[in-house]
């Protein structure tokens, strides 16, 4: 009896480990450049709630710098791209899962998602700064922000910057989307929101009652983020993003999303 169950482990044990290394190699296989080719489009996921960045119109239109960089890539590559819009933070996990082939949604270089993914080369620096209410006049600096409630979204850039404020405000409040943070702004249940620059003159244009008030906190690496071990797609990306960047075409993009002084 025992033999019949040491047995049935040893089968059980050399099935599992046979499916994973199957599912490993189909997963790098899956995300190859020959692959991706061969499928005849590219397939980017990202969370359409972040303009300038990625944003949908009421007539359900994609939008935004990320949206026109990688159409412009795609041509680099003569193939179509297609948008898969989710939410932020299942976004790398469906990936993993082959939803997309890679993620071009303002993500910030981190080490703790390198550990997961592939990075492209940065193609944005994001500033971090401090928003308040246009009447708000005890917070004109960092250094104000000593006993406040200051939101940010979650598993952002914004998010860092605001733990490493931990000793300084007085309560992090966390949020799925920035804009549910600039509601309870708004509504003075926060006191400020810490967010990239490019979104918070959106946000301003759209709703003068708010502005910008002292130094930038950061500046962060954006790039975007591929299957881990897709080196050969990682390394066509980069090449077309060098492309696009050669062309004056970056530049394009960026004047009419990103660029805050127009």
């Amino acid at each position: 009896m025992k033999k019949q169950l040491i047995s049935k482990f040893m089968v059980i044990t050399f099935i599992t480990s046979a499916l994973i290394a199957y599912a490993a190699t189909g997963f790098v296989s899956n995300v190859s450049w020959t692959k991706t080719k061969d499928k005849g489009e590219l397939v980017v996921g990202f969370c359409a709630q972040y303009p300038p960045f990625e944003f949908k119109t009421e007539a359900g239109e994609f939008k935004g710098f990320d949206v026109d960089l990688a159409n412009a890539m795609g041509k680099e590559f003569d193939i179509p791209v297609k948008f898969k819009d989710s939410e932020w933070q299942g976004l790398i996990a469906g990936m993993k899962k082959g939803d997309y082939d890679i993620l071009i949604t303002c993500m910030g270089k981190t080490t703790a998602r390198e550990q997961n993914v592939n990075f492209s080369d940065v193609y944005y620096n994001l500033t971090e700064v401090i928003i308040v209410r246009k009447d708000e006049d005890g917070i004109k600096e960092k250094a104000d922000l000593k006993g406040k409630v200051v939101g940010a979204q979650m598993a952002t850039s914004s998010e860092t910057v605001l733990d490493g404020l931990a000793g300084l405000v007085g309560e992090s409040k966390k949020y799925n989307y920035t804009t549910e943070a600039f509601l309870d702004l708004k509504h003075k249940r926060i006191d400020a929101v810490v967010c990239g620059i490019a979104y918070a003159i959106v946000q301003m244009k759209k709703d003068p009652s708010f502005k910008i008030v002292g130094a930038s906190l950061n500046s962060t690496e954006i790039v975007m983020a591929l299957p881990k071990d897709a080196d050969d797609l990682t390394s066509q990306i980069n090449s077309a993003l060098a492309k696009v960047k050669t062309k004056g075409l970056y530049k394009e993009i960026y004047d009419k999303w990103l660029n805050v002084n127009q």
